[in-house]
């Protein structure tokens, strides 16, 4: 099995749910739609208050290149228009529908985008690219990066491959495994459809081993309908393997370049739910409205894998797992490695939401911090090969431009070096915190 240096093996804990199949959550009464759910620039609003809206319609957009429009994943009227909190921790503008309770077919307003039969995927790479953009695709396995950013690479920028990211290496998550095996015709449809747009002759998908059945049941998929340019690679159970340098470093052998992007190799990688989203919006004509989310962990009643309308809020989806029970201590936005802590259940779901985790107070106790014993374990297990505790002093002691010299905006924050720490230095926090003024100083 191919995979990277360094990195960790925490437990995975992803037996909750990994056998849970993928179920339809009941249909929000209100959602808050942030205009913000993606790198890059914040939509402006397209409606105003007292706005009769309706399921799949554009609400949001700009005319900057790196953003996605965001839709209304259902029918009602627009009550707010106002900040709101974000998940990630900061007021973002929102617009907050109340539902009429009647779901009707996705429509759009734009003609790239209508309801209506399904249609042939046999277009063109631009009208790919236009439909993808169009329909608020984003990255699903975490950053939210504008889809059709990808699949609009330089001119000077040959993409070769293109690679599916199925590992879901943090634990906990079970999403993107139960996508591969209930949608494997959709994700083998949405990778060509990827490569199609980006002119790659190649496409790889990447699965980590503790997902066999996933592989097996791709594998039969490929067998049926047989597709020339796509291959399965098994890779080792590993974290993070599915950061994207891990990966192409894993799968191809190829090394991305300081502050560089897969694209100066030759690569795009995209996720295995943003596929899926590629065929629905191609073929389906439906704008990305809704999202498998992992609700999981030791503090919920009832572990589910649910498919969740975008903006729906974080305690009705508990509510619908049974609630949080009487050992529940804190919910977190994604898995335990790179999640967001929350301190409200009335934020959205957003396009980033892969797992709504809830740990226990046995999970989450402080630890007694100490000072570093110089034992260069987080050195060990950093996959970007960087020096972590060196770069956390220099953020705590607001060194930022030694920071910066010593490769400290190369941090993908994976939390490995923080979870090795044995004097439990929060170091990806301090590390975090360096890249946030080095932005706010530029």
């Amino acid at each position: 099995m191919k995979t990277f240096k360094q990195g960790i093996h925490p437990k995975y804990n992803k037996s909750r749910t990994e056998d849970r199949n993928i179920v339809e959550a009941v249909l929000p009464k209100k959602v808050i739609i942030p205009l913000h759910q993606h790198t890059g620039a914040t939509c402006e609003p397209l409606v105003k208050v007292g706005d009769e809206v309706v399921e799949g319609q554009k609400i949001g957009d700009t005319s900057k290149f790196i953003s996605a429009p965001v839709h209304t994943p259902i029918s009602g009227k627009v009550t707010k228009i106002e900040k709101l909190p974000h998940p990630c921790g900061v007021n973002i503008l929102s617009v907050v529908i109340e539902g009429d309770g009647e779901k009707r077919d996705v429509i759009s307003d734009t003609p790239r985008l209508r309801s209506g039969q399904a249609r042939d995927v046999d277009v063109s790479p631009e009208e790919i690219r236009k439909i993808v953009r169009e329909a608020g695709i984003v990255g699903l396995g975490g950053a939210a990066f504008p889809t059709h950013v990808k699949l609009t690479p330089p001119k000077d920028k040959e993409i070769d491959t293109i690679l599916i990211n199925g590992c879901e290496c943090e634990p906990f998550i079970t999403a993107d495994h139960r996508i591969m095996l209930e949608r494997a015709e959709d994700l083998i449809q949405g990778a060509k459809l990827i490569a199609k747009a980006t002119g790659a002759k190649n496409i790889v998908i990447g699965i980590e081993n503790n997902k066999l059945n996933a592989i097996e049941r791709l594998k039969t998929e490929l067998r049926n309908k047989p597709v020339g340019n796509i291959t399965i690679t098994v890779l080792e159970t590993k974290y993070p393997q599915g950061g994207e340098k891990m990966m192409i470093k894993a799968v191809l052998g190829r090394e991305v370049p300081t502050r560089g992007l897969p694209l100066d190799v030759g690569v795009v990688v995209c996720n295995v739910g943003t596929a899926v989203a590629v065929t629905e919006a191609v073929r389906n004509s439906i704008p990305l409205i809704k999202r498998v989310v992992t609700v999981t962990g030791s503090g919920i009643k009832e572990p589910q894998n649910l498919m969740v309308r975008i903006g729906t809020t974080f305690q009705e989806i508990i509510d619908q797992c049974g609630g949080l029970n009487e050992v529940a201590a804190k919910v977190i936005m994604g898995g335990p490695m790179m999640g967001v802590s929350q301190h409200t259940l009335d934020i959205p779901i957003v396009k980033a939401t892969s797992c709504i985790l809830v740990l226990s107070r046995h999970e989450v106790a402080d630890k007694k911090l100490y000072p570093c014993i110089k034992c260069s374990k987080c050195v060990d297990h950093c996959p970007m090969f960087l020096v972590p505790t060196r770069l956390a002093a220099y953020a705590e002691n607001g060194k930022y431009s030694e920071f910066e010299e010593w490769g400290g905006l190369d941090c993908i924050e994976c939390g490995c070096c923080t979870f090795v720490c044995p004097a439990a230095i929060p170091l990806v926090h301090w590390i975090k915190l360096a890249k946030l003024k080095l932005r706010q100083m530029k």
